[in-house]
């Protein structure tokens, strides 16, 4: 479906942008855009590609997403959009909240209306399981950013545009993660911090997640936040398969941190869909076709079932991997 189609990427620069863009050039797309921010990091990234068969299909905006003309310029003849852009950091959106919700909300709001007014046919936007009962500011603005992207649908009026989300947790690996933090502390035979030893969270690696979104935009009818289905792991068995010699130092939770990750909460179970290896939760109001019933099939014709009205997705209750299977994970990711 992405064969000379022309493709959008805010936030494309980073962790999550730079492997999108890797895998979706095997799908012979027409042009790829990079809209970023950061000059280095384009920079960068243009050196790596420099010698690419595929380097002429780059093309490199900056901009941020602050910014509507310069998104607006961005998306004319574009496709589909990956809106990937915005500012993470769970303590610092506790210290810098006007900076997050600029990004986060005013950001999103700024690519759905470019999106409307431009011939984009459809648009994925990334989530986070801490937009899901939100305790700390980051979470909050993901919350209301994942509201405006399926509201979108709603505004649509005769174009062909569609909005989904993705949403799933922590990337095993990715910058920032404790992963290369705890493979840091390792080499120097300091003790791990952890937060609280009662720590939960979902596994899923940068290339799965790229892979998800990926599938999500073939299967995607409007209006549905696509929900990985995925495994836990204990942080206290993370630290045994890094080096199950250091030792474990409790240093408290941080602002706005969570014991446990939570992707689909009870309250929104009416609104859950189970696929073999997805779910969706469908918009609690929607005004805008297909009917509830035409999401229970998707693109490959699997048929999924609504979940029980207790249901939740927390990484707290569900499959945990053992040791051994994150020993062999992270093994994969350093390879």
């Amino acid at each position: 479906m992405f064969r000379n189609k022309i493709i959008l990427i805010t936030g494309g620069t980073g962790s999550f942008g730079k492997m999108f863009i890797f895998k979706i050039l095997n799908y012979k797309p027409k042009k790829i855009i990079i809209y970023s921010r950061d000059e280095l990091k384009q920079s960068q990234m243009m050196e790596e590609y420099k010698n690419h068969k595929s380097f002429k299909k780059l093309r490199f905006f900056l901009g941020d997403v602050r910014d509507y003309d310069r998104l607006f310029l961005a998306l004319q003849e574009v496709d589909y959009v990956v809106h990937a852009a915005a500012l993470k950091q769970v303590p610092a959106a506790e210290y810098n909240p006007t900076e997050f919700i600029q990004t986060n909300i005013y950001g999103a709001e700024n690519v759905i209306k470019a999106c409307l007014r431009t011939n984009v046919q459809k648009v994925i936007a990334l989530s986070t399981d801490k937009a899901v009962n939100p305790i700390n500011l980051y979470g909050g603005t993901k919350l209301l950013s994942d509201k405006l992207f399926v509201s979108a649908n709603n505004y649509v009026g005769k174009k062909n545009v569609k909005f989904s989300v993705v949403r799933y947790g922590n990337v095993a690996g990715s910058r920032g993660s404790v992963i290369p933090i705890f493979k840091k502390i390792s080499l120097n035979g300091k003790s791990f911090p952890i937060t609280d030893p009662k720590m939960t969270r979902f596994w899923i690696t940068l290339s799965e997640g790229v892979n998800f979104v990926i599938k999500s935009f073939e299967r995607m009818k409007g209006g549905e936040i696509f929900i990985p289905i995925i495994p836990s792991f204990k942080i206290t068995d993370l630290a045994k398969a890094i080096n199950p010699k250091n030792k474990i130092k409790v240093i408290g939770l941080r602002p706005g941190e969570k014991i446990n990750e939570l992707m689909c909460s009870s309250d929104e179970a009416s609104q859950v869909i189970r696929f073999k290896d997805y779910f969706i939760i469908l918009p609690s109001i929607k005004n805008f076709a297909p009917s509830r019933q035409s999401y229970l099939i998707n693109s490959s014709n699997q048929k999924g079932k609504f979940v029980k009205n207790n249901f939740e997705f927390s990484s707290g209750k569900n499959k945990f991997l053992s040791i051994s299977d994150l020993k062999s994970k992270i093994k994969k990711i350093n390879d």
